[in-house]
């Protein structure tokens, strides 16, 4: 298969401004393209990932990524799917989330080597650029009309739309004009929401330009799941990229927990497992479902790219740490990480504490008769070991490192100890 080819059969083209024409440019010679987001906040979360992994993908068949971290649009706020206006963020805030997005890029692209990977910052170009060459170099080329025609602008005229958001769709397509400019960038790719910002950079690019070569754009398809509900999201909200805010464990979690009507889908598109392996898995999960081994290749591949191999193995660690209840084995950090939303009661560090009081204390038991019951009838553990002696003190061999305890009443229960 050629690139094309592979976006089609993974299901990532949603639409292209002209089909034959990229087809005949992509078999021609190798090409810039560019995607772009803006940095609303110091993560991305993985519903920004699928244009940059697509990205990657021309970057595998030999095309120069260019990553756009938007500084100066993320001054602006682009009115794509708000129904109101975006709270302004200070250019200091805007800055620190360019920071951290910029190293985030780097897990995902190789800025080594031949087609090395390019960032650029529209900030660089558009940040002090004034008014009076805005009006006269780019907006007399785009009309009012032409743009009250835009799904993002069109949308938001009942309920209202600045003149501040009303011009982030020409911003965006001044930064396809001078990458196409500066750097031959003959395409950009984004989300299925960002095709109106795209084709007004086309439209750009062909009055100010019109002699030049041509330039394309194309979409990929917003990522739904089988059931209906929002892709990305958890009972504790959004999952980042950024291991502070979700941890590797956590991450790795998400990606496992996939049902069966999704994992094939999803390897596709997140995924650089070729078509074989993936059709190697398809087969295992219509004939052996239970040994989940398409979610297990989708958990892992999808860790190892955004956190590395040092933090997979970490995950993998205490997801089967936590199935064998071997917790003993697990570091301190480790559990933080895998028992960060179990409920959590904190303990002086020096006070001496009977098993019985504890598990009332915590809320672990209803009362000191049902705590020492639990004890006695086997249904208590400490850091993955039974304890049935009812006058049993906990001491420090039983803090983790001076900092956990864990807890578990029944089968699946748990609860964390935190010293103070």
């Amino acid at each position: 298969m050629n690139l094309l080819e592979e976006l089609q059969w993974r299901g990532i083209i949603y639409q292209q401004t002209d089909e034959e024409g990229i087809q005949e440019l992509l078999e021609k010679e190798k090409i810039s393209l560019y995607c772009g987001v803006d940095p609303t906040a110091d993560s991305m979360h993985i519903g920004h990932l699928l244009p940059f992994l697509t990205l990657r993908r021309f970057q595998n068949h030999g095309h120069r990524p260019i990553v756009l971290v938007g500084g100066a649009t993320g001054l602006i706020g682009d009115p794509s799917g708000k129904k109101e206006e975006r709270k302004l963020q200070t250019l200091e805030t805007v800055q620190h989330n360019v920071a951290c997005l910029k190293k985030q890029m780097e897990q995902i692209f190789d800025f080594d080597g031949e087609n090395g990977a390019k960032l650029v910052n529209n900030y660089d170009w558009a940040g002090s650029m004034d008014i009076v060459t805005f009006l006269r170099d780019f907006g007399k080329h785009i009309g009012v009309n032409y743009m009250l025609a835009k799904d993002t602008i069109a949308s938001r005229l009942d309920t209202g739309i600045s003149f501040t958001e009303f011009t982030y769709t020409i911003l965006q397509a001044m930064d396809f004009f001078h990458l196409y400019e500066k750097h031959n960038c003959r395409m950009q790719i984004g989300g299925s929401d960002q095709w109106g910002n795209i084709t007004t950079g086309l439209e750009l690019i062909r009055k100010m330009a019109p002699e030049s070569e041509a330039a394309y754009g194309l979409t990929i398809p917003l990522v739904t799941k089988a059931d209906g509900t929002k892709f990305g999201k958890t009972e504790s909200g959004a999952v980042w990229l950024d291991p502070e805010k979700t941890s590797p464990y956590e991450f790795y979690q998400f990606w496992i927990n996939t049902a069966d009507a999704d994992v094939i889908k999803y390897l596709k598109l997140f995924t650089f497992l070729s078509k074989e392996e993936i059709e190697g898995l398809q087969v295992s999960v219509e004939e052996e479902p239970h040994l989940r081994k398409a979610q297990k290749a989708l958990a892992e591949e999808m860790t190892r790219l955004i956190h590395g191999d040092q933090s997979l193995e970490q995950a993998k660690k205490i997801t089967e740490a936590l199935f064998s209840g071997d917790i003993k084995s697990l570091t301190a950090s480790e559990v933080k990480q895998g028992f960060k939303d179990v409920p959590t009661f904190e303990q002086a560090a020096d006070e001496e504490t009977n098993l019985v009081d504890l598990l009332v204390a915590a809320g672990i038991s209803s009362s000191k008769r049902q705590a020492r019951e639990d004890i006695q009838n086997g249904a208590v553990s400490i850091n993955g070991d039974k304890v049935k002696d009812t006058s049993y003190i906990l001491s420090e061999t039983d803090k983790m490192e001076g900092q956990f305890t864990v807890i578990r009443r029944g089968k699946k229960k748990y609860y964390l100890i935190k010293y103070k």
